[in-house]
């Protein structure tokens, strides 16, 4: 019996797992670690959130299958946000569909949209599912860089002219997980164009739309004039509202790839939870005071953390935008690689990141840390750093 899975084999060994399973082991032996490797909000959703998805869930007839493609009023909700936020216009039937998550709704869409063989041109370093959603579809991947300069658009025309077939698809994800880099709309007007000359779909994770700080909003590809031509984009609750473990996100725009995303997904899903459904309406249609705390308060441990690793002899340069900094290895450290460092920190100094290198081979020389933990916790984080440095014989500077 043949074991050698097609699609299995094509995926490498997820390198952020090793740095996850020396975590684990740590804290199942009673070691207290500092986790600032995943992005996972320690902050709990609002009240009124909680409260919608216990009302609804005491009801007899909310346990049944949902709908795949989400309730009509989830669906509107999602529309009437990119109204108020982005100045969108978007019909809940044609141009929004639920996703469980945008992680889901990028890996089902590389199924609905691609075909063995296919070029699709994604971000390195970038988040694992722009790449192997499509490579567990059969598709073939051609990078990009993720900074959005003039190199970056040098290299597309590069992919139209030296790629065989041409590539159909091309992933941007902004603000960047991992590297937190932001775009204005502008740089989406220019992909828009570029798209249209080149037959190019588009798909936009904004999964970090509403962490922007120092009072800039992030944009949407969608704001350009008939980008939903070629553009679809994913969005989540899950940072926004601290709800990642709710599973609730949107994919919105061009109506045909909608359609696709929306016909593939009904033959794998029936759909979110209906309370966890009615709990995203309230959160999209509720007070919105919690966003701008939750936002002011990354904001602070930004700064925070770059105040104290900076005394500590660590220069991180402070994020745009996201829950992430994409910080350079300490120059006395570049020598041992993101992996290696991630994972002696993890062992000597109790603080968890993750390596770089997982992000994609342009991620080496970097580590991505979460501000996922309170200003103390930052603070012992930093604390601990620093002892590790002056373990190694470097004090600092």
């Amino acid at each position: 019996m043949n074991d050698e899975f097609y699609r299995i084999k094509r995926l490498p060994p997820y390198v952020i797992a090793e740095v996850n399973a020396m975590r684990a082991a740590a804290r199942h032996s009673g070691e207290d670690i500092i986790d600032l490797g995943m992005g996972n909000p320690d902050l709990p959703p609002p009240d009124h959130v909680i409260d919608k998805l216990c009302e609804v869930a005491r009801k007899p007839d909310a346990h049944g299958y949902s709908q795949s493609r989400g309730i009509p009023g989830l669906r509107r909700a999602q529309a009437n946000y990119y109204g108020r936020r982005f100045n969108v216009d978007l019909d809940p039937e044609r141009e929004v569909v639920v996703t469980m998550g945008s992680k889901e709704g990028l890996a089902s869409i590389a199924t609905a949209i691609s075909a063995p063989g296919d070029v699709i041109l994604a971000p390195n370093p970038s988040y694992p599912i722009h790449t192997f959603g499509f490579i567990i579809a059969g598709a073939t991947i051609r990078e990009v860089p993720t900074t959005p300069d003039e190199n970056y658009f040098r290299a597309l025309d590069a992919a139209m002219r030296h790629s065989v077939p041409r590539p159909t698809v091309l992933i941007v994800n902004y603000p960047s997980n991992p590297t937190a880099e932001t775009v204005d709309l502008a740089f989406y007007e220019r992909v828009v164009a570029w798209a249209k000359e080149n037959e190019v779909w588009v798909l936009s994770d904004l999964a970090y739309s509403e962490l922007y700080y120092d009072g800039k909003p992030t944009r949407s590809i969608l704001e350009v004039p008939g980008a939903k031509d070629v553009a679809v984009e994913f969005t989540s609750l899950s940072k926004t509202y601290s709800m990642a473990g709710w599973r609730m996100g949107f994919a919105v725009g061009n109506p045909t790839m909608i359609a696709a995303l929306t016909r593939v997904k009904s033959y794998l899903d029936y759909g979110a939870f209906t309370p966890i459904q009615a709990a995203a309406c309230a959160a999209l249609n509720g007070p919105q005071d919690i966003v701008a705390r939750n936002r002011e308060l990354y904001q602070k441990r930004r700064d925070v953390m770059v105040e104290a690793f900076g005394r500590a002899g660590w220069d991180i340069p402070p994020p745009a935008a996201s829950m992430f900094a994409w910080a350079p290895l300490p120059p006395q450290f570049s020598d041992m690689g993101s992996l290696e460092f991630s994972k002696r920190m993890l062992a000597e100094a109790k603080v968890a990141v993750a390596p770089g290198v997982g992000y994609g081979e342009l991620g080496e020389g970097f580590v991505r840390i979460a501000m996922v933990e309170n200003e103390q916790r930052l603070r012992q984080a930093v604390r601990n750093v620093k002892r590790w440095f002056q373990s190694m014989g470097h004090n600092g500077g």
